[in-house]
């Protein structure tokens, strides 16, 4: 297969919708198919509604060629069989993906941005927007049921689609139920935060939840400090005002072998989002049989069964995080009874080079349905 993909920016940025992007093109490309990478920049959103202006997919007489012979009929060539969008991208997408093109165009949708928490006025600014980039494609790759949800009930189900969870083993096999079990001797509970410090990652809910608490306890935070500068700022005058810093640690972005000491290291992951698409991190922590504590809001529940492997809690629950974090800190026999269940429930997960076969059967049909 020739395949297009269109995302913003570098697609080794460090989050998991990237992760997914990512994996998706070295599977592709080791099966022997062409995938050429197309980056818009990042800007703010009005931004990128601007690209409408100028953006458009390959067709232009560089990429496409008119043949024209007395015994054959004029068709159109394209570099590509099929393209694939980065639902993020939507924004910048709606009138390039307006008329008829040589191939099929697929989104691979991670979350809806309209699905966010924020005020109902701006996310009927989204819906609107996002709704008309859904209508103009051919079909779609989702990462989790809820997000497939989502969209089916924003434009109906008539367009080819499937669900293909991202991939979660990229840090290898469980660790043992050993390890688990040593590593829970009374200490300070150790609480990993892994994302990007943006404001729907709710950082900021788990620091308040730490700060009202007379626990014993470490938290360290990996993620970028320069996704949303502002709340970032606030996150670090929220620890300095607070007295957290002798215990709240923030790391920054890590390598690879460093996020794995740091797992290997910490008893829970929390990461209460305002809403995930999926939530690749819950697994990635699962691995290292960490309970997860995730929100109801989003997909986490299609990871995270409550009081099994983890806690589910209300977006913004201050105190619901804090009587969680109490048990397992106070109950070490629950702990591991919850970190043996995020082992088992890791286990169970798909593995992604079984996903991706399926990924690419599912391009592979459009293309020959696109063609009929």
């Amino acid at each position: 297969m020739r395949i297009g993909l269109i995302i913003y920016g570098s697609i080794d940025t460090l989050s998991g919708g990237y992760l997914y992007d990512r994996k998706l093109v070295e599977y592709l490309r080791a099966q022997g198919d062409t995938v050429e990478i197309t980056s818009l920049p990042w800007r703010n959103y009005v931004a990128h509604l601007t690209d409408n202006i100028h953006f458009r997919l390959p067709l232009s007489p560089v990429i496409a060629k008119r043949v024209h012979s007395p015994t054959k009929q004029s068709r159109t060539y394209s570099k590509f069989d099929i393209f694939i969008q980065d639902e993020l991208n939507h924004p910048s997408l709606i009138f390039a993906n307006r008329g008829k093109h040589p191939y099929p165009v697929i989104s691979l949708v991670h979350h809806l941005r309209c699905s966010e928490l924020r005020p109902k006025w701006q996310n009927a600014f989204y819906r609107v927007i996002e709704k008309k980039y859904l209508q103009s494609v051919d079909g779609f790759i989702f990462n989790s049921k809820t997000t497939q949800n989502v969209v089916h009930k924003l434009i109906g189900v008539s367009k080819p689609n499937m669900i293909a969870y991202p991939p979660t083993d990229r840090f290898g096999k469980a660790i043992s139920e050993g390890e688990i079990t040593s590593r829970a001797k009374p200490n300070p509970l150790r609480i990993l935060f892994l994302g990007n410090v943006i404001e729907r990652k709710g950082l900021h809910t788990l620091l308040e939840a730490i700060s009202h608490q007379s626990l014993s306890i470490r938290l360290d935070v990996i993620g970028s400090l320069n996704s949303e500068l502002v709340y970032a700022k606030q996150i670090q005058e929220y620890i300095a005002t607070h007295n957290l810093s002798s215990f709240v640690f923030l790391h920054g972005p890590l390598d690879k072998e460093a996020i794995i000491t740091k797992l290997s290291q910490a008893h829970v992951l929390v990461v209460p989002s305002s809403y995930e698409g999926y939530g690749i991190v819950y697994l990635e922590g699962m691995c290292f049989g960490l309970p997860a504590i995730g929100t109801t809001a989003g997909a986490a529940s299609e990871i995270i069964t409550d009081g099994v492997d983890g806690f589910l809690i209300g977006p913004g629950d201050v105190d619901s995080l804090a009587n969680r974090l109490k048990l397992l800190n106070e109950k070490r026999e629950i702990l591991i009874r919850m970190s043996l269940a995020a082992r088992e429930r890791y286990i169970r997960q798909p593995k992604w080079e079984l996903t991706a076969i399926q990924i690419r059967e599912f391009l592979l049909k459009q293309i020959r349905e696109f063609s009929v």
